[in-house]
């Protein structure tokens, strides 16, 4: 059993027959994830081909009309989603409604309203989302041979497995910090996304590694903007048993200007890098400056522990 999900679980993509969703799939097959459908109606019936995909042979994956159909036919435990925002609440609620217990949202632009309303509904039903507006999931088999999972656009290839857990609300400081500490290796790096209202917070990503046996200390990746980091910290200081070593994106933010993500702008004085610094290292929680610096304390921090 891998965090988050289980190794070679049935995945379908929705979305899989636009250019982002045929692009990210062939990958996702490269990196042995099990795809297993996509879903467009108005290709249903159909079977694309990614050439040279499937452990250098080619996949053919079918294409059904809805989640409902493609969750009955192959069994699909997990959905990556790929739809254009203007679809993208309809597809989520699809695959919620046909039960899919985990849903990765690649799609940015999604409105808050609609993000929000996803959330709710998925909590209601006991699902998962992932994102939106996130780079996806990764988890790293422990078992030799194994593929482990990759939903979304993470690069493969970065790390093997290993003691440390990775939740973050930025795409490419994931990928820097699996790379800083790629030789140390990870259990699961999850890319919360950026936005307002996400699936899955760091919070509720940090309770998922507390719980992981195979984790051993976690590395989170804040950004400026709202108190998802505060809430994080306060919960770890009564909860978590694990360390936590973080980084703040945007010491630098002006005041007032979105960086980047839609809830990554600083407010009224709130919400800056140094007040986020400042609550995670009331509790304990050691803060980089740096993705480099957020790497060297990891490696001070598992030195100390003597976590290997």
């Amino acid at each position: 059993m891998s965090t988050f999900i289980e190794d070679n679980a049935p995945v379908i993509v929705q979305g899989m027959t636009g250019h982002q969703g045929m692009t990210h799939t062939a990958r996702m097959l490269k990196a042995g994830t099990n795809i297993v459908g996509g879903v467009n109606p108005r290709k249903a019936g159909t079977t694309v081909t990614f050439p040279g995909a499937r452990d250098g042979a080619d996949a053919q994956v079918p294409v059904y009309a809805t989640c409902a159909e493609a969750r009955e036919a192959t069994g699909a435990q997990a959905s990556v989603v790929f739809v254009p925002p203007r679809f993208a609440k309809d597809a989520i609620v699809e695959a919620i409604e046909a039960g899919i217990g985990l849903i990765v949202v690649i799609t940015e632009g999604i409105p808050v309203a609609d993000s929000a309303y996803c959330v709710e509904l998925a909590q209601q039903r006991g699902i998962r989302i992932v994102g939106p507006n996130c780079p996806g999931l990764i988890t790293l088999s422990a078992t030799a041979g194994g593929h482990g999972v990759n939903l979304g656009i993470i690069p493969d290839g970065i790390v093997s497995h290993g003691p440390l857990g990775l939740v973050s609300k930025s795409g490419t400081l994931t990928y820097q910090l699996m790379g800083e500490l790629s030789d140390i290796g990870f259990t699961a790096c999850l890319g919360a996304g950026g936005d307002p209202i996400v699936g899955t917070t760091l919070q509720e990503a940090l309770e998922v590694f507390e719980n992981d046996d195979a984790t051993k200390a976690v590395v989170m990746i804040g950004e400026i903007g709202g108190t998802a980091e505060q809430e994080a910290a306060q919960w770890a200081s009564e909860h978590m048993t694990k360390p936590i070593v973080a980084y703040i994106a945007g010491f630098t933010a002006p005041e007032g200007k979105q960086m980047g993500h839609a809830g990554a702008i600083v407010s009224g004085g709130k919400g800056t890098a140094q007040d986020k610094k400042d609550a995670l290292e009331a509790v304990g929680i050691r803060v980089g400056r740096t993705p480099g610096q957020t790497a060297e304390i990891m490696r001070a921090v598992l030195a100390e522990r003597n976590i290997a």
